[in-house]
């Protein structure tokens, strides 16, 4: 049986930093570790604020609800799973946000019928998936970025990540325990 604390995390930064939010008892979800994210996002403080961004794999939420936190404009969040995006329902209720959008659909799916232009994108799919290379071809194929839009990718540490489009610039990376992050800046 998981401990409770397994199934909630901690908003770490901006209006909300402290709240705790549960996230579905879903085996899948790994959300980004607090350590991470705070290295992520003191990447990103330039850029969040009025940003419109774009969750594929929301699993929990942390990056979604973290940069709702911290003064983006709006955040699309994507997953499979039903629980999980009635879950997320409840954290933004919770949280009294109306700026987020929780979609049930998988990721190359969403991308395929999108008409909306990005500012920021997290692509943190489970580590045993193989869609990053889709998502990334998709992404520069629908025209989802805006210009200058950055690109977060987390994988497991032993994974090669996919050849990225040619436009994407890599900004900044690391390696944590098992989990290696990259920051994009699509020019």
């Amino acid at each position: 049986m998981k401990k409770h604390s397994q199934n909630s995390l901690r908003i770490i930064g901006g209006e909300w930093r402290g709240r705790k939010l549960n996230f579905a008892k879903v085996d899948a979800i790994r959300p980004t570790p607090d350590r991470i994210r705070e290295t992520l996002f003191n990447w990103l403080a330039p850029m969040i604020r009025n940003a419109h961004c774009l969750d594929l794999f929301t699993g929990s939420g942390a990056l979604g609800f973290e940069t709702l936190s911290r003064g983006a404009k709006a955040v699309v969040m994507c997953d499979t799973n039903p629980q999980i995006i009635s879950n997320l329902k409840d954290n933004a209720a919770l949280l009294k946000t109306t700026k987020g959008t929780f979609l049930q659909t998988d990721a190359i799916s969403f991308l395929n019928r999108n008409t909306q232009k990005f500012d920021l994108v997290f692509l943190d799919p489970p580590f045993d998936s193989d869609v990053l290379k889709a998502c990334f071809d998709t992404l520069a194929k629908q025209d989802c970025l805006n210009d200058d839009a950055m690109i977060y990718v987390e994988t497991h540490s032993k994974t090669d990540l996919p050849e990225t489009p040619d436009n994407w610039l890599l900004h900044r990376s690391k390696k944590s325990g098992g989990v290696a992050y990259s920051l994009f800046i699509s020019e």
